[in-house]
């Protein structure tokens, strides 16, 4: 047997024995299996979803007789009860008007009834509007098939003209097909800065 046959037969017998014990170490340095891995949910998470029915991310859409455009969504929506109307986390609406004009807006809660055509946002509302004016107020009742809202509550605003305060604000249009308006009330002030107002 000449040598290089030699080195083949060892070879065969060698190389498969030090994949072995490569297997084998391996094997035997490898970390063991975390049995308490923690399931990625806060406890008060688990309890929220098995408490009663929701739906995450749900999605709600419509036009107004005029051509406006409303959207809903929300973080979670529950189902409402009897007479309790249904609720939803993180609410957020956006209003697409025809001539142009968007309001955008949302709070930390809502509940809507579409047997009232109606939805409330309520704690930290905020309205936008694409002319720059920011509204907040702590309840806003709005119609989910025309552009029409109240604010029963305080309300404060900063925009082009100023800061202002209200006790109550309407968003509604004067005549059908009109434009909308936002009508301020119930004690009314303005802080007027023209430096502002010249932006």
């Amino acid at each position: 047997m000449d040598g290089y046959s030699r080195l083949v037969a060892y070879l065969k017998v060698l190389l498969p024995l030090m994949a072995l014990a490569l297997m084998s170490t391996m094997f035997l340095i490898s970390r063991g299996v975390n049995t308490d891995a923690v399931i990625p949910f806060a406890q008060q998470d688990l309890e929220d979803r098995t408490r009663g029915q929701q739906i995450t991310a749900p999605f709600f859409s419509g036009t107004t007789a005029q051509g406006d455009e409303i959207m809903v969504t929300a973080a979670i929506a529950r189902p409402g009860g009897s007479g309790k109307p249904a609720t939803a986390v993180n609410l957020e609406a956006e209003i697409r008007m025809i001539d142009g004009g968007r309001i955008m807006l949302n709070s930390e809660t809502g509940s809507l009834r579409p047997d009232k055509d109606m939805a409330s946002f309520r704690g930290d509302v905020e309205i936008l509007t694409n002319d720059g004016l920011r509204i907040t107020t702590q309840e806003l009742n709005t119609t989910l098939s025309a552009v029409q809202a109240d604010s029963p509550g305080p309300i404060q605003a900063a925009g082009a003209i100023g800061d202002l305060t209200a006790g109550a604000m309407q968003i509604d249009t004067k005549t059908e097909g009109g434009p909308v308006h936002m009508v301020f009330n119930n004690g009314v002030k303005l802080l007027y800065d023209p430096q502002q107002s010249e932006r």
